[in-house]
């Protein structure tokens, strides 16, 4: 059985895998509509699937469990994720995926800064030369 650091790296390069056929199928999906309804369109999609899988899983027990601090940090995640979306897909329309996606993940150099000032995690030396050739990887493809 894989121990909580190992399921996490697991689950983060499932997360990576997805999200490259994300920008892929959204590139092909954006091409000849708005991308506000692509968007749209997706999110009901996501709402469907997500809700499907709390359902089958019987995980829907624990909702009304949900603290209020919870749920409002739930609904932050949501506009930024809605935002975010909202951005992507139209950077998708007017650019090349290659140059779009790089530019999107350049947000882990603002995980960084916001973990160590908001969640107090520590500031390692290997977290931050990492994410430092992330950022010059960055500057690499857009300059």
């Amino acid at each position: 059985m894989l121990d909580d650091a190992s399921k996490s790296i697991f689950y983060a390069l499932l997360s990576a895998f997805f999200a490259a056929l994300t920008t892929i199928f959204a590139k092909i999906g954006v091409e000849a509509i708005n991308p506000n309804l692509a968007t749209a369109i997706r999110t009901v999609v996501i709402l469907v699937m997500v809700w499907s899988w709390v359902l089958v899983r019987g995980e829907f027990d624990t909702f009304l469990a949900i603290t209020p601090k919870t749920l409002l940090f739930l609904v932050f995640s949501g506009l930024s994720t809605g935002l975010s979306w909202l951005f992507y897909f139209r950077a998708l329309q007017v650019g090349k995926a290659s140059l779009v996606a790089p530019l999107d993940k350049s947000s882990l150099v603002l995980v960084l800064v916001f973990s160590v000032l908001f969640l107090q995690e520590p500031l390692t030396l290997k977290i931050f030369l990492g994410t430092s050739l992330i950022l010059i990887g960055t500057l690499v493809v857009i300059l």
